[in-house]
């Protein structure tokens, strides 16, 4: 495999593509750098259009054995790490992105990761808010602030590059244990969090998502591990259970 020894799978995931050009350009560039899984979530044309079997040529395989998915849930919550990447290059006080290289160099610094997937949003208008609270880590390419948006195989081919590059970088210090709380444990929990917070009238229903959301955030942002995602849940199932048997007495 081409890519580095920091991780043995890699799936590359897109959300409802709409041009088959693309999509054969993506199964091409799978096939460059030795990807383990293309996985399409929802897509909007024919992936098996004559225009994307010509595109992807050797990358026809990925076209072949494609996976497909309803909903973005679904398809990642079987990796360890999943990483979002993002056109906006709009800065808030809540934004929680980092630079490509940055998060590459992290992956590529941890002695193995299972399954890692990368997640790329629609050509037009890339992924919502709430896919990309699904995400560990979201990138940003930099680009010009007068022209930000990447076509999707530009996109997918510079990621490529990027982490195929640092994987084989030579870090001083030893290799890190990956333990990180995976997307799907840390989505698990909060589905339970805000319906605790509901339940005993913190959070009101219009308002909640905003608000877990900002929770969410903070989580992510701290690289929260699964024994730490694990101490939480914990708290939350035990005040559940205080909660039920208080009401049957």
């Amino acid at each position: 495999m081409i890519l580095g020894k920091a991780f043995s799978n890699l799936k590359i995931i897109l959300v409802e593509p709409n041009g088959p050009l693309n999509v054969g350009s993506v199964a091409r560039l799978c096939s460059n750098f030795e990807v383990d899984e293309l996985r399409i979530v929802s897509p909007k044309c024919n992936i098996f259009s004559l225009e994307a079997k010509k595109m992807a040529l050797k990358g026809q395989k990925y076209l072949d054995h494609c996976k497909f998915f309803n909903n973005l849930e679904n398809a990642i919550f079987d990796c360890d790490l999943v990483i979002a990447s993002c056109g906006r290059i709009e800065a808030t006080k809540d934004s929680f992105f980092e630079s490509s290289e940055d998060i590459f160099n992290w992956i590529s610094s941890f002695k193995k990761i299972n399954n890692l997937a990368i997640i790329f949003g629609r050509e037009d208008r890339g992924l919502t808010n709430n896919e990309l609270l699904l995400a560990n880590k979201i990138f940003n390419i930099p680009t010009s602030r007068n022209n930000p948006s990447l076509n999707l195989s530009h996109a997918v081919a510079i990621v490529l590059y990027e982490l195929n590059k640092s994987s084989k970088k030579k870090f001083s210090r030893e290799y890190q244990v990956f333990n990180l709380a995976s997307s799907k444990q840390i989505y698990d929990s909060f589905v339970e969090i805000e319906e605790m917070l509901l339940g005993i009238g913190y959070l009101l229903k219009h308002t909640s998502s905003a608000k877990i959301s900002k929770f969410k955030k903070y989580i992510l942002r701290a690289n929260t591990s699964m024994h730490e995602m694990n101490i939480l849940r914990g708290i939350v199932h035990q005040i559940n259970w205080f909660i039920n048997n208080s009401k049957k007495n």
